[in-house]
């Protein structure tokens, strides 16, 4: 497995997550569960992501600007996260929040899978990139809960 495979891996979970989570209705312990995994996942994997993906890039001067864009990106969907801890489940405003917050993701995954994995691809060796996935890996195990 390279990086690349490995943050697909967390993508796609998250696409799953967000999808479910935006199909809830009202304060329901479903719509808090999704959340919470959603939220843990989410935050988890930022982490994991500017350190063993983002933070090797950010030397490199092709990539500097597009690494910081993606940790820019990163603050955002904290910014949402919050906004939603901070709404009752039954509001309204909740699940345009939730609906922004899934569209804010799927932007950001995007840009990374159509973007940012192709050019980063010129800039890691082969052995990096296995390296990198390594370490991206053993970072999610050891501090996601689910």
């Amino acid at each position: 497995m390279n990086i690349y495979e490995e943050i697909r891996i967390d993508h796609d979970k998250q696409r799953e997550l967000l999808d479910k989570l935006v199909d809830t209705s009202g304060d329901t312990s479903l719509r808090d569960q999704l959340f919470k995994e959603l939220k843990e996942e989410l935050e988890v994997h930022a982490n994991a992501e500017e350190r063993h993906f983002y933070k090797p890039l950010i030397t490199n001067d092709m990539m500097q600007e597009k690494a910081r864009h993606g940790i820019a990106e990163h603050h955002e969907i904290d910014e949402l996260i919050e906004k939603l801890e901070e709404t009752d489940y039954d509001s309204s405003a909740w699940l345009k929040t939730a609906k922004d917050l899934k569209e804010k993701v799927e932007h950001h995954l995007e840009d990374e899978e159509h973007q940012f994995f192709q050019l980063s691809g010129k800039v890691f060796s082969e052995k990096e990139k296995t390296t990198l996935a390594t370490s991206y890996r053993k970072y999610m195990k050891e501090n996601i809960a689910v």
